[in-house]
């Protein structure tokens, strides 16, 4: 007699463990398709079909600045600063300037405007001075490339005034620009190039 094998039984499903593999497909799914999505909104972009904010058109006039008589010295510390700014900056073309072009500088449209040999900012003596302009001695100045400037806000503008050089230049931005202050950084390495610090002892102790 030839013995034959005998197929052997294939176990019985435990229909417990069946309903359970059921349920983490049906819930597995949803959170994949939901992973998914989520990566392919974060990578996105907002809307890919608006275009790169572009420069405002130049007018051909130019920006009207004002040019007060300049000592010597101050005149030709000024004239080695404006000979160095940089004809554009990030993509800013620079602009003429109604005056005093040996001392003030334009870019863009509305105009961010470089002043040399204006008014140094008073810093207050005591948290009870009220000489008129001053600025509080609890105010903070930013050093940005090694250079001490004073950001004071407006309305329309911020005006960012150096507070370390011997000859003071301000940088006036229109409120139409973001972060002013980084604005005037644009300046700074100019700056340190042409115009001396002033010395220790002189400056205000937020720079130092």
């Amino acid at each position: 007699m030839v013995d034959v094998d005998t197929p052997a039984k294939a176990p019985e499903k435990d229909p417990v463990k069946r309903a359970a593999a059921l349920w983490a497909t049906v819930v597995a799914v949803p959170v994949t398709v939901i992973v998914g999505v989520i990566a392919f909104l974060t990578i996105m972009p907002e809307n890919p079909d608006k275009p790169e904010k572009a420069a405002n058109p130049i007018p051909s006039a130019p920006v009207v600045m004002d040019a007060p008589r300049l000592d010597e010295q101050t005149a030709r510390a000024c004239l080695a600063v404006t000979s160095q700014l940089p004809a554009k900056i990030r993509d800013l073309q620079g602009r003429p300037v109604s005056a005093g072009a040996e001392q003030n500088a334009a870019y863009g449209e509305p105009a961010i405007t470089v002043a040399c040999g204006v008014p140094q900012p008073i810093m207050c003596t005591t948290p009870e001075d009220t000489t008129p302009g001053c600025v509080a001695m609890d105010t903070e100045l930013l050093i940005m490339n090694n250079v001490c400037w004073y950001a004071a806000p407006g309305a329309g503008a911020a005006t960012i005034t150096t507070m370390d050089r011997e000859v003071p230049v301000r940088v006036t931005v229109p409120s139409y620009y973001e972060n002013p202050a980084q604005w005037a950084n644009e300046f700074s390495d100019t700056l340190v190039k042409t115009v001396k610090s002033r010395a220790a002892g002189t400056m205000p102790s937020g720079c130092e």
